[in-house]
């Protein structure tokens, strides 16, 4: 891996989420990394939810990548790809997070929403999500349940996702 920080001020050189591989960055990143965390999180991920946004980013690598690429990735501190829609994950309490994709311009900022938007919108907003509820959203396609390939991984990994 290379000594070099290629990522400037966009990601946080030195966040203990950096070791797993997860960008700490703002909502609307410059890279387009595959998991990021948002440094503008008034609370920080424990220790099991940084081992859950690890393994979310174990689980996209290992769909998405053959090993060739996988070997690119690994070139870098951190997971980026120019074509990936990454997710950003931001706390908002504790048991209370919200994600966004980078290519989203429209809508709310994450979802759920945050809980000041909620209270003002309450007929309309859902929440609070804990992080495995919002990684299921992210895998669930036309309000179903989340796709098989996640279930399937969050199975094969009770150490991280315990039933």
């Amino acid at each position: 891996m290379t000594t070099t920080w290629p990522f400037g001020a966009d990601a946080d050189r030195d966040d203990p989420l950096v070791d797993l591989r997860i960008a700490v960055t703002g909502s609307h990143p410059m890279w387009r990394y595959l998991v990021a965390f948002d440094r503008e999180s008034p609370v920080r991920p424990t220790g099991a939810e940084a081992a859950m946004l690890a393994s979310y980013l174990d689980e996209y690598k290992a769909y998405w990548y053959n090993p060739s690429y996988l070997g690119k990735l690994a070139g870098r501190p951190l997971d980026v790809d120019g074509g990936a829609n990454g997710v950003i994950f931001r706390k908002y309490a504790d048991g209370d997070w919200g994600y966004r994709r980078q290519s989203w311009t429209m809508g709310p900022l994450y979802v759920p929403q945050s809980p000041r938007l909620r209270e003002i919108y309450s007929s309309e907003a859902f929440g609070p999500y804990t992080l495995e509820q919002v990684m299921d959203h992210a895998h669930t396609i036309a309000d179903d349940k989340p796709i098989k390939r996640w279930l399937d991984w969050k199975a094969s990994h009770p150490d991280v996702f315990p039933t």
